[in-house]
């Protein structure tokens, strides 16, 4: 990045060179008038703004390259607007996982239980394989009473993905505690779930402020590109749902989060984003404990299969959630309920909760309440910050 230590002289070199090659330039020409008129005038004052706007030339001219060095260098080292880059391993290996004030705060210990060791093992080998970013998120505002911020993180085709990031209200007030974290999935492409559920923040602060959800920290990436509808082809297509281990890896190395894995991190969908957390929590309960989706309609047979594809030994927690009158969506949800329950392998295992009570004046009244429910439900099965 340019270093302001260097602009500084840089721009003082360059106003006095210009004032001294003025300077010179006047009392060039008042030379030449004294010779018109057959007069002697004195040279050295010339000759001595002459040299001195020359050595400010050299200072303007060295203090450029340097500061152009230095901006390429911040290019070169930072890419996306990152300050610093790490792989997974030389995280788990420092021991450390640093905050986005540059805290550095003890690693999680190792799991004891043989199936979350396991679980644990695969994500740290995933997560190894990605080139694992701390980026530099910049915040964009306030909603929720809360903080939300921004960065680009490449996402599982090695593009790079907007994420937004919301930190609960709770996390500048207890800044030695870490939290757990929702994935929250959109269903437009190149957008992020906030832009679709812009009250979603609301929802989920009504819902700590009420007491009735314990603070976690919000995450929402970028909808992928390449189709019109990512979560229909995500439902029709479960083994579309991958590891995203740089996702994971970005967000525990650049805020106070929870472990990674069940027991900290779930997933949630409203509305078009619904059936993309159904299918994550199902096809990867061993990465997600816990999945919310809110108003959705749902690919019964095929989330079905992915939830019997899902890694053996784990059982998806699972919410669906749909207003009163919604009619379509709470006959969508006791399908899907259905479904699962007559599978087989770890679908018919997975915990279906139907939430079909909420009723109020307006729809978007009721999706706040909705997002409420959900928030609960997550917070609930999550850890708690500590």
């Amino acid at each position: 990045m340019v270093r302001p230590l260097l602009v500084i002289p840089l721009l003082a070199a360059a106003v006095g060179g210009i004032w001294l090659a003025r300077g010179a330039l006047q009392r060039w020409r008042d030379l030449r008038a004294a010779e018109t008129y057959e007069l002697a005038g004195d040279r050295w004052p010339m000759l001595v703004r002459a040299g001195g706007a020359m050595v400010c030339g050299v200072c303007v001219t060295a203090l450029t390259v340097l500061t152009a060095l230095g901006a390429f260098g911040g290019l070169s080292r930072g890419g996306q607007g990152t300050d610093r880059a790490e792989t997974a391993a030389d995280a788990a290996a420092a021991g450390a996982w640093a905050g986005p004030a540059g805290r550095q705060q003890a690693a999680p210990p190792a799991a004891t239980d043989p199936a979350a060791a396991q679980g644990a093992a695969g994500s740290a080998a995933g997560a190894a394989a990605t080139a694992a970013v701390a980026s530099h998120f910049d915040s964009v505002g306030h909603p929720g009473g809360g903080e939300l911020l921004q960065s680009a993180v490449l996402g599982p085709d090695g593009k790079p993905r907007n994420v937004r990031v919301w930190l609960p209200a709770q996390y500048a007030k207890e800044p030695n505690a870490r939290f757990p974290v929702v994935v929250m999935h959109a269903a437009t492409p190149r957008k992020t779930a906030d832009a679709e559920v812009p009250d979603v923040f609301e929802g989920v602060s009504a819902a700590l402020q009420a007491g009735r959800a314990r603070p976690f920290i919000l995450v929402a990436p970028e909808a992928p590109n390449g189709t019109a509808h990512p979560c229909e082809l995500l439902a029709a297509a479960p083994a579309a749902v991958a590891d995203d281990a740089t996702l994971r890896a970005t967000v525990a190395a650049s805020f106070r989060t929870l472990p990674p894995g069940p027991a900290s991190w779930g997933t949630l969908g409203v509305e078009g984003g619904a059936p993309c957390a159904a299918a994550a929590g199902l096809a990867r309960p061993d990465l997600y404990g816990a999945a919310a989706a809110v108003s959705g309609r749902y690919d019964a047979a095929a989330l079905t299969q992915t939830g019997a594809e899902a890694p053996a030994g784990s059982s998806a927690k699972l919410l669906l959630a749909a207003a009163k009158g919604d009619s379509a969506g709470l006959d969508a949800a006791r399908k899907l309920q259905g479904a699962l329950k007559a599978g087989s392998g770890a679908a018919a295992k997975a915990e279906v909760r139907i939430s079909d009570n909420v009723q109020d004046y307006t729809a978007d009244r009721e999706r706040l309440r909705l997002v409420r429910q959900a928030a609960q439900f997550l917070a609930e099965a999550l850890a708690k910050a500590s």
